[in-house]
């Protein structure tokens, strides 16, 4: 394993003694080396005291930068709103950098993000601060925008860790550096990550309806990764993921035809779920607004249709526009797997498609479909 001298400070031109060199000197003299050997570890050990001594000098005490992590707990969830961060604990001249954006002064950090707040509506949710190293602490976070300033206005996602290096005389910080995990080259300026950033403007037509909760956990170049709450859904058989068999049933359900002749709020995605690798078993579900709960709902009028509830869980979420027929379907959900598999995620059997929109009432490319592979777990790094 190679040891990066530059991380710890060793001099880049120092090498061991070649090994021709150790068994001369092992050979001349091995008495007279032998008869040193007490008062050299002694002065070995010494040494090593001292040098132990010098690096617990140089190191911040632990309380210190434990105070930091726990300022970045409370201070970051304000990236956002009139509270906004606290700039004191900064210095002047922080260094700031993004793929796409670079500042070198706090001002320049802060107009930053007065800007995303001008041109988006960001949501900024922080998962977890830690130190790593003595100098150095590493946030976690999930921000999520709305790019007012189009018609559409799409929704940009990022997900990624911020390193933020301490200055050591004065215990603030002096650099904040975004790494997004969506690409690969984040050096500011980046081309990956310009295209990126375009390619999450793409028109995708999202009715203003209720649809099941969820944080995304993190954003890859392929898939998203969401952590949903509980929900509860209207359920039938169906006959193909891309199919509409049973959708009147489970519609009819919450247009009325219930126990209570109750009619429900619509709600979007139209899930259609296969139960087994081989996609033989589907069912096709509407899911239920969050306001209500199992025992509230009337029950239903035929035989053939259930309610279920399901449990929060974590999925991995392909998104594509366009008409979702069944080879497309099968496509996205075989590409999803191997994603997976290549990231060492462990996926569950079976894949449910999300559809969004009223295929009468929509031109196809705006079309929002998704497919989702439960995880059987998922940690965050």
């Amino acid at each position: 394993m190679a040891i990066s001298t530059r991380r710890f400070g060793c001099a880049p031109d120092f090498h061991p003694l070649p090994t021709t060199a150790t068994s001369f000197f092992r050979a001349a003299g091995k008495h007279r080396f032998n008869s040193l050997a007490p008062l050299r570890t002694a002065e070995r050990v010494k040494s090593m005291k001292w040098a132990v001594r010098v690096a617990k000098q140089q190191l911040p005490p632990k309380s210190e930068v434990q105070r930091l992590v726990d300022f970045l707990y409370e201070d970051l969830p304000h990236l956002f709103d009139e509270q906004g961060i606290d700039p004191t604990v900064y210095d002047h001249r922080v260094k700031f950098r993004d793929p796409i954006t670079k500042h070198d002064t706090i001002s320049g950090y802060l107009f930053n993000i007065a800007m995303l707040k001008k041109l988006f509506t960001p949501h900024f949710q922080l998962h977890s601060v830690k130190q790593t190293g003595p100098y150095e602490i590493t946030t976690r976070w999930t921000m999520v925008m709305k790019f007012v300033l189009l018609p559409w206005k799409p929704e940009l996602v990022f997900t990624g860790t911020s390193v933020m290096g301490i200055n050591p005389q004065n215990m603030k910080f002096c650099s904040h550096v975004d790494y997004w995990d969506s690409i690969k080259n984040n050096d500011y300026f980046s081309v990956e990550g310009l295209v990126d950033v375009a390619k999450q403007l793409w028109i995708y037509k999202t009715p203003d309806l209720e649809t099941p909760r969820y944080c995304i956990l993190k954003r890859t170049a392929n898939y998203e990764v969401r952590k949903y709450d509980p929900f509860i859904v209207v359920e039938t058989s169906g006959d193909k993921l891309s199919g509409s068999t049973g959708f009147n049933s489970v519609a009819g359900y919450i247009f009325g035809k219930n126990s209570a002749a109750e009619k429900i709020p619509m709600t979007t995605p139209v899930f259609t779920q296969a139960l087994n690798p081989e996609i033989s078993k589907v069912s096709i579900q509407i899911v239920l607004p969050s306001d209500k709960d199992m025992g509230s709902l009337p029950a239903p009028n035929e035989a053939e249709i259930s309610l279920r509830k399901v449990e929060e869980g974590i999925a991995a979420v392909s998104k594509f526009s366009g008409k979702p027929d069944e080879d497309i379907v099968r496509a996205k959900e075989k590409a999803l797997r191997q994603n997976l598999v290549s990231d060492g995620l462990r996926a569950k059997k079976g894949c449910v498609l999300a559809r969004y929109n009223d295929p009468g009432r929509t031109w196809s490319f705006t079309m929002r479909n998704e497919v989702l592979i439960w995880l059987k777990e998922f940690m965050l790094d």
